[in-house]
């Protein structure tokens, strides 16, 4: 799909999407045809997704209708269309399909405004896509990825991380820090748009064919105790979290 849009090996493509299988699956398919993937926290506002595409000038952009937090719906299309009015490299957009209508229990729906020529439906591209695409070959030192800094200090920073040492840096780490066995179902609740994401959901456990769970939503909706009632449900046995997760964790008590 992305090579149908004349996306080569070097080309910026700025993913803006929710925790969804869809975004791990996009940044694969650049890293597939040596395009240049830069993922943008789904909570960013439109500035900070506008500043990081025009920084790369990345020529497109998949994002999602929308994305689900606390019971609420984020905007995701609205916010984008508002970035790349002052974004002039995109030349297309992806928009991956979360939620076609309202769903029970949650505020409203998700319609997406879809500008003729320019902004595509994602179901409807990959049903044409041909089921084969052929690797770019590679050198180590080619780029994989671009992630930015939270820009704290003013502008954000493009942090680069290259093909070779990335991937057996992050294959060993895993590998080596949580001991993966063929049974395990590991899970690292960081987001893909931190670097954390990168390397421990996505290239480190499945360059190691690990069994990995994504979860969308926040650890503490609709209660507490979603996070154990998740590794309960699903059989995780690896648990990867942030010492401010196991502090609030603390906080709520062990009731929970």
């Amino acid at each position: 799909v992305l090579k149908s849009f004349g996306i080569k090996k070097g080309d910026r493509v700025a993913i803006y999407l929710p925790l969804i299988p869809e975004l791990a699956i996009a940044m694969l398919a650049c890293a597939r045809i040596g395009a240049v993937h830069s993922v943008v926290f789904g909570g960013f506002s439109a500035e900070s997704l506008r500043d990081r595409i025009n920084d790369q000038q990345a020529r497109l952009l998949v994002t999602a209708d929308g994305g689900y937090r606390r019971g609420q719906i984020v905007p995701l299309k609205k916010i984008a269309d508002e970035a790349i009015a002052q974004s002039p490299s995109i030349e297309n957009v992806i928009v991956v399909q979360r939620g076609a209508s309202a769903v029970p229990g949650t505020a409203g729906s998700m319609p997406a405004s879809m500008k003729e020529g320019r902004d595509h439906w994602y179901h409807a591209l990959m049903q044409d896509a041909p089921l084969v695409c052929d690797p770019e070959p590679m050198d180590s030192e080619d780029m994989l990825y671009i992630l930015y800094t939270s820009g704290t200090t003013g502008k954000p920073k493009g942090i680069v991380h290259t093909t070779g040492g990335y991937l057996v840096g992050t294959y060993a780490t895993t590998k080596l820090v949580f001991d993966l066995k063929d049974e395990d179902v590991y899970w690292c609740t960081a987001d893909l748009g931190w670097v954390t994401g990168h390397s421990y959901v996505v290239y480190g456990p499945l360059a190691n064919g690990a069994t990995v769970l994504m979860y969308e939503g926040a650890p503490d909706w609709p209660q507490k105790d979603r996070f154990w009632s998740l590794i309960e449900r699903y059989g995780v046995t690896v648990f990867y979290t942030a010492p401010t997760a196991i502090r609030a964790f603390m906080k709520w008590g062990t009731e929970w």
